[in-house]
């Protein structure tokens, strides 16, 4: 597990980096795909999607890209600022890092951060995705955010204790044994 600040970043990233793709895919294919399709006759959702210019996101359609690179930038600062710290500190008051199984405690910490970040992104998403164009309204604003909480929460909890975390574990794991290596290389053949 990450043990420098710069292996927590590189972490984070990874981990936001799968996160944000299966946000927008869920968020457009089984939240809004069905109401996109019906909305623009089309026979796809990529195809509803493109009929109306791209995703509607801050008062305007912009391209899916786009809107995978405004979550991803909002994501990893709220995960690397918030959620990674916050999430440790509240495993450590439940748990003894020192004492507990560390499969325990990493699900301790997998559990924190989906409590900390889903709440926090729907948020972000209430705003990011509020019907501009029909006024603001804070009660809508809230409305929308406890809708978003409840559509978001099943898919951050499983997916992350399940499948995301336990990928980037290996997948990091394989990294900095690759590097570790490499470097343990490098100082030998400079000694």
């Amino acid at each position: 597990m990450p043990r420098t600040q710069l292996q927590k970043m590189m972490y984070a990233l990874m981990t936001v980096i799968v996160t944000v793709h299966a946000y927008v895919f869920y968020s457009l294919y089984v939240v809004n795909g069905s109401t996109l399709m019906s909305a623009t006759g089309a026979d796809s959702v990529l195809g509803a999607v493109n009929a109306m210019g791209g995703v509607y996101m801050l008062g305007r359609n912009l391209p899916i890209w786009a809107v995978v690179i405004i979550e991803f930038i909002l994501a990893y600062t709220l995960e690397i600022t918030v959620g990674s710290p916050l999430s440790f500190k509240l495993a450590c008051k439940v748990f003894n890092p020192r004492e507990t199984h560390p499969v325990l405690f990493e699900t301790a910490i997998i559990c924190a951060t989906v409590g900390i970040m889903c709440p926090s992104m729907s948020f972000l998403a209430a705003i990011l995705y509020y019907p501009y164009y029909a006024g603001f309204n804070v009660f809508t604003l809230l409305a929308n955010w406890i809708k978003l909480i409840c559509f978001n929460f099943p898919f951050a909890f499983f997916p992350q204790l399940f499948f995301i975390q336990p990928l980037i574990r290996t997948v990091f794991r394989f990294a900095m044994s690759k590097f570790g290596s490499k470097t343990t290389e490098t100082s030998k053949a400079s000694a």
